[in-house]
């Protein structure tokens, strides 16, 4: 009887032992669409998935007000978002354990190219919104709640009154296309530099002026399931490794150079190493 060579008999062991290899364990995300609209999350979660042995499946990426629904019927197990009040809901509600901040992006001040209140020129937000009430030209005041909350920080550090011009409604129908409206108006607005940069907030007329302001950032956070979600006991533990990866020194770094076109996402420089 022919016998087949031992080297030949540990390689068919091997095939045969990944070929029925159990399947990496999976953590179902949800982040919000900036995420991956700057291409930042695709590329971490790959190499996520590589330092971690996890398999990152991305069930949601789109807006707070879709994301956050997914998550808090236990469809995801960690969510990637901006942190405020619909964070805060989810806590108070047990769905969320306590928020860590994990990175933030920035927001951009815009206005006509002309730029009669020279915002361009302006040191930081604060001096821009100054020169632009010392002007009293037109400004949206509220665009959606996260310019209106990065508006409202500045005014407030600055010692800064706004006055009616400055605190214009937007007279679009939706909020991605506020940009077109302050355009035809001629005035000033605050957005996030993601969807000005990636063509999501159309805007002709309007030029970014102002686009590197530390006040000027709105933090992500990583939301983990709190006692009343439905995940069990290995969901969650799944989900904290990956939290964990994400925090850390190694997981930060690839968040950096998760920024191939950017930087657009930056790391956490307090995130825990």
């Amino acid at each position: 009887m022919h016998r087949m060579p031992r080297s030949t008999l540990l390689l068919l062991v091997l095939i045969t032992t990944q070929a029925h290899a159990a399947p990496a364990p999976t953590v179902p995300v949800a982040v919000v669409g900036g995420l991956v609209m700057c291409g930042v999350w695709p590329a971490l979660a790959e190499e996520a998935e590589r330092a971690t042995g996890l398999a990152i499946d991305t069930v949601a990426a789109a807006p707070k007000d879709q994301v956050v629904p997914r998550f808090a019927s236990g469809e995801a197990d960690l969510l990637l978002i901006h942190g405020g009040e619909a964070t805060f809901d989810l806590v108070a509600r047990g769905l969320a354990a306590p928020l860590t901040t994990w990175a933030h992006n920035r927001y951009v001040i815009l206005g006509p190219a002309a730029d009669p209140a020279g915002v361009g020129e302006a040191s930081d937000g604060i001096e821009a919104l100054r020169r632009i009430a010392h002007a009293d030209a037109p400004m949206i005041g509220y665009r959606d709640p996260g310019s209106y909350l990065v508006a409202a920080r500045l005014w407030r550090a600055g010692g800064l009154r706004p006055g009616v011009r400055q605190q214009l409604p937007s007279g679009a129908e939706t909020r991605h296309a506020a940009l077109i409206d302050a355009g035809a108006r001629g005035a000033y607005v605050i957005a996030g530099e993601i969807p000005v940069a990636f063509g999501r907030l159309p805007h002709p007329g309007l030029a970014v002026l102002l686009d590197d302001d530390p006040q000027m950032r709105r933090h992500f956070v990583v939301v983990l399931p709190g006692p009343a979600h439905p995940a069990d006991a290995a969901r969650r533990a799944r989900a904290h490794r990956l939290a964990d990866y994400l925090l850390g020194a190694a997981g930060q770094a690839a968040l950096r150079a998760a920024n191939r076109d950017g930087p657009w996402i930056h790391p956490n420089p307090t995130a825990r190493h």
